[in-house]
């Protein structure tokens, strides 16, 4: 586990079947690549009809829920939702519009962040979705980052992959498991971002 002294690129996704957890695996890999980072995995609460606030509280299995000081403390921030209609899940855009004390201090400001999603089908609105998640980083004023062609993947896959940032087409019954460009791809991301992130901290 991270600490407070070492830095870490917060890997922060929202999750309803599985793929995006899996996803954040495999870029959280990518980002320990990097020597002398690590990677923090976090999620945040599902949004029903009666919104609570349980960050403070444990998941029954997987990732931690999010704080504001883990994403006040990151050195890269790499965010995942499943697609929404084309834009990303009412859980992640509700966590994202709780961090107004962030762009006040300005505490993003310059921070390497990219993006990943998920959806059922090819073309359900991947682009879009990485898109919407980038619009509240760049107020946060953090500095957006894609996958370049230079990652072979992205000219070979026959699933996801797209140069705002890779993704996964989980099938009509949300249960395919990445596949190798995929995987591949993830870690990539991870990497770059950290390696971004190592740049920006001028270690």
């Amino acid at each position: 586990m991270s600490n407070v002294t070492t830095p870490y690129v917060l890997v922060l996704f929202y999750s309803t079947h599985g793929s995006l957890e899996a996803m954040a695996e495999q870029i959280a890999r990518g980002v320990e690549q990097v020597a002398g980072m690590e990677a923090r995995v976090r999620t945040v609460p599902a949004v029903t009809t009666e919104i609570t606030e349980k960050s403070d509280e444990i998941p029954e299995k997987g990732a931690l829920y999010c704080t504001q000081d883990d994403l006040r403390h990151c050195a890269g921030l790499i965010l995942g939702s499943p697609v929404r209609f084309g834009n990303m899940a009412a859980a992640m855009k509700y966590f994202l519009d709780s961090t107004s004390n962030l762009w006040l201090t300005g505490d993003l400001v310059n921070k390497p962040a990219s993006a990943f999603t998920s959806s059922s089908s090819l073309h359900g609105g991947q682009e879009s979705t990485l898109l919407s998640m980038m619009l509240p980083l760049m107020h946060h004023g953090m500095v957006v980052s894609g996958l370049p062609y230079s990652e072979p993947g992205l000219m070979t896959t026959q699933t996801g992959g797209t140069p705002y940032g890779v993704t996964h087409v989980a099938g009509p019954e949300n249960d395919s498991t990445l596949s190798r460009d995929e995987v591949n791809l993830c870690q990539a991301q991870g990497k770059r971002t950290a390696t971004l992130a190592k740049a920006l901290l001028g270690i």
